[in-house]
């Protein structure tokens, strides 16, 4: 456990400054590395950090991992780069593999343990490969909704808030049934502005940045591995492997294929504006002779059953209302606080422990398959 706690940080800046540390041991091994730190957003000390390094001798192939495109699932994220920089870099051959290792692609989330941008936007749904390509009310479950989603101003109560959105619920659930609700919150939604699951009416800077190394490493090298760290989704302590419909392999094939538990399928119909999507589709537009892995791993904390969905959904739902109303009792708003943590970053040993084992499987089970890591050398 001793070990274990070194991964989780406490802050943003904290969490940063490590990142920034780790420049000296990668360029150990790839002496070209560079970090590179972009600003975004109207807060002028929020970043997006890189670290990126061509291959020695031949650009055969790259390892990318991106964290923190939901905020304060970033500090779960950058423990996963501290521990793969620990543990595989040795593994990985420079003669032939690039990396880049991004840190914080919604900083200003994870500076504020909000899930969102600071425009309010679901940075992960945000990603089109033509922008004008979804309507305003494409998610029409959502409008239909709309009292039980869009926040609606102070929390005064807080046991009487909850009364409120469980009868709301109870409503919506009668009407469009559960999978309609469902549908509701995993689309993501482009009308209303102080809503939950946000998607944007405009590309994010964040966006722009991802999609341009997106391009970057798309056309400098025949093969691009991706793995793009989240929390929340799926069994409590477990790890989930979110794979776009854009590869071709069923589930069984996958699961054979990496040794993973759990593994699940999406598609830009279920989900509108996803990063991953958006990378396959400008692999098969633009560089269709590339080879693409890109997959989102996602670990679960409330965990699958319908009583842990209705955790996660008032917990999001109570959270952006306190963020645009307030909440007029200190231990009401701190209540809502530490559950929004709970979803996305538990302070328990017990999930960090299982993130760490999680994330050296997940490692492992893919970049092993994909021939990142030298096979037999695992710790």
């Amino acid at each position: 456990m001793e070990k274990t706690g070194t991964y989780f940080k406490s802050n943003y800046e904290e969490s940063r400054k490590t990142f920034r540390n780790h420049l000296d041991t990668i360029k150990l091994k790839w002496p070209q590395a560079v970090l590179s730190s972009e600003v975004i957003g109207q807060e002028d000390d929020n970043t997006i950090d890189v670290i990126y390094s061509p291959a020695v001798t031949s650009n055969q192939q790259v390892l990318f991992f991106t964290t923190g495109e939901h905020g304060i699932e970033g500090h779960a994220g950058a423990g996963v780069l501290h521990l793969f920089v620990d543990e595989y870099l040795d593994q990985v051959d420079p003669e032939t593999t690039g990396i880049c290792l991004i840190h914080a692609l919604n900083p200003w989330g994870m500076r504020h343990f909000r899930r969102v941008t600071e425009n309010n936007i679901d940075l992960n749904r945000n990603y089109f490969y033509n922008q004008s390509s979804v309507a305003e009310e494409v998610n029409r479950n959502y409008a239909k909704e709309r009292d039980l989603f869009l926040p609606n101003g102070k929390i005064n109560d807080l046991k009487e808030e909850k009364r409120k959105l469980y009868i709301e619920l109870g409503k919506a659930l009668a009407r469009e049934g559960y999978g309609g609700i469902t549908k509701a919150k995993g689309m993501g939604q482009f009308e209303f502005r102080r809503g939950v699951y946000f998607g944007g009416n405009d590309e994010e800077e964040s966006t722009a940045f991802l999609k341009e190394w997106q391009k970057k490493l798309l056309s400098t090298y025949p093969r691009v591995i991706h793995m793009d760290w989240h929390t929340a989704l799926g069994p409590a302590n477990e790890m989930t492997m979110v794979v776009s419909e854009h590869d071709s392999r069923e589930e069984k094939e996958l699961k054979s294929d990496y040794q993973i538990k759990n593994i699940k399928k999406f598609t830009p119909t279920d989900v509108k504006g996803d990063s991953t999507n958006h990378f396959h589709k400008v692999q098969q537009e633009l560089y269709p002779e590339t080879y693409l892995f890109s997959a989102l791993f996602e670990f679960g904390t409330f965990g699958t059953s319908k009583k842990a969905e209705l955790r996660e959904f008032t917990t999001m739902i109570l959270e952006n209302h306190m963020y645009w109303g307030g909440a007029e009792q200190e231990e009401d708003a701190q209540w809502i606080l530490d559950e929004f943590q709970a979803m996305f970053y538990p302070d328990d040993a017990n999930w960090r422990e299982a993130v760490v084992k999680e994330t050296r499987a997940g490692i492992e089970s893919v970049l092993g398959r994909e021939g990142i890591l030298a096979v037999n050398q695992f710790k």
